[in-house]
Order: C-alpha cells, then structure tokens, then sequence
C-alpha cells in the first residue's frame, strides 16, 4: 500500500486524514505530495491507524491532535475546554476595536484562554484577568498563556464572585449558551465537549443574564460589555442589555453572517 492509499482507505475527510498523519508521523502535507506513492513504512501506519479508528468514531481532531489554532496562534486544548472557533474571532477583533490604551479587561468563562491570550498578545498595552470556574480549564489557559508568553491573570471564580470590587473597561465573554434540549449536543464534535461549556441547563440566556446582570456595577464609564450567543438568540440579547441600561446595543455577524456577537456600552459607572 502507498501514502496516498492509505490515508484514502481511512474513511476521513481529506484534511483530517493530512492533519493525523501528519501529528503522528512529523511528515507535512508536501511530504505526502512527494512521497504519495511510496510504500507505506509499517510504523507510520500503525501510527497513523489508531488515531484515524479516533477519528471515525467521532473524536474532534483537535482532541486526538491535543492543538487548534486560533488567530494565527496553537492553542492547546483536551476535553476540559471548547474547542477555539474561528468565529469567536469576531469577538476578539471587536474587543481590540474598542479597548482603549491600557485598557482593562476581563474574559469571562476563558477555557483555553484564547481570547484574553489573543488580546494580551495583538495589544500588548491591555490589562487582561480572565476568569472560569473549572480548575481543569483554568490549568488549560495558565498552559497557553505560559506557552504564548502572555501575561494574564487567571482567576477560579462563578463569572464575578472572586473579584472584588475590580472595574474593568471591557468586559468579554464566550459563555454556555447552547438551550438544554438542543439536539446539537448529541451530535458531531459537541458530543466530546465539555457539556458544562456549551449548555446552562437552561434556556440558553441563563448565565447571559448573569453576565449582563453584573457587568454594570464591574465597568467603568462608557465601557463595552460584549458576548457571543446563539444563532437566534441576538433579538433577545439585545433586548435584555436595553433593559439593563445599556447604551449602543449592537448585535455583529459572524462568518457565516449570522448575528453572532451582541454588545452595549456603559455610559455610567
């Protein structure tokens, strides 16, 4: 059997077939161009046949890779985290439009840490604390930040409970937003996730509300609280930070141009 068969016959789309091979075998995508129809060294195969049986049963690649990227970045990631997304790109990118110089800014819920890592690093000026209420999560941040050299101050917290009085200027967040009888929790990569990240148990808006609940007293003069949510729950977002107060409640796209990011400013503290 050559290379090309063999990640032929392993049943896995294209990419995650290259992907495998190549985090077990340390060969890249234009090694298998060049070498494609070469016989198959034995221990490559056996490498390579575990991980594709992982694959097929369903397991996120990024899981079995233990890696996935994220604005340009590797984070590290296992099943005690959400598996980074580029949309959540859009919240990032928002935040740096927003933060002034030397702004301070708190991520609720960090898992890997890709957002406040992310922010730390494009803006080396922020002043980022980043918070999760599971010690697992939180190791799997602290890794990231160690590894990427991004200064951040973790906190084990439910959202607000272990800060204090602190005052922030931005106020971001990739909560559980998923509704507890959602069908998509049963299905695809959701299955392997952390089931306490993706879902409140809830309706969905459970710990949205919380958020916005607390977010008033925690930021500063006219500053941004933003928030990823559901595909349909943007209308509901909005209305939510309108009765809390807010100012310039916004709802963003994301890439596939669904409302994906909901955001108000605060115009007093």
């Amino acid at each position: 059997m050559n290379y090309s068969a063999l990640l032929l016959q392993s049943g896995l789309d294209k990419i995650d077939a290259q992907v495998l091979f190549s985090h077990c075998t340390g060969k890249n995508r234009a090694w298998l161009i060049g070498h494609g129809q070469d016989e198959v060294d034995e221990a490559h195969a056996t490498a390579f046949k575990p991980l594709a049986a992982r694959r097929r049963a369903g397991e996120p690649v990024a899981y079995i890779v233990g890696m996935r990227e994220f604005f340009g970045r590797d984070f590290v990631v296992n099943p005690s985290v959400l598996i980074p997304r580029p949309d959540t790109e859009l919240l990032v990118e928002l935040v740096l439009e927003r933060a002034g110089e030397g702004a301070r800014v708190l991520d609720l819920g960090t898992g890997s840490g890709c957002i406040p890592i992310t922010l730390k690093l494009e803006r080396l000026d922020l002043d980022v604390s980043a918070v999760d209420l599971s010690p697992a999560a939180l190791i799997v941040a602290q890794t990231n930040a160690s590894q990427l050299d991004a200064a951040i101050r973790f906190f084990q917290s439910d959202w607000y409970q272990a800060l204090g009085d602190a005052c922030f200027d931005v106020i971001v967040s990739n909560p559980p937003y998923i509704e507890q009888n959602d069908h998509h929790l049963s299905e695809g990569d959701l299955r392997f996730e952390p089931r306490s990240a993706l879902s409140d148990e809830g309706d969905g808006l459970v710990h949205i509300r919380s958020i916005i609940a607390g977010a008033r007293s925690r930021l500063s003069a006219n500053g941004w609280l933003l928030f990823e949510h559901g595909w349909d729950q943007s209308a509901v977002c909005r209305a939510l930070l309108d009765e809390a107060g807010f100012d310039e409640v916004q709802s963003w796209r994301d890439l596939s141009g669904i409302e994906r990011v909901t955001g108000g400013r605060c115009l007093l503290s």
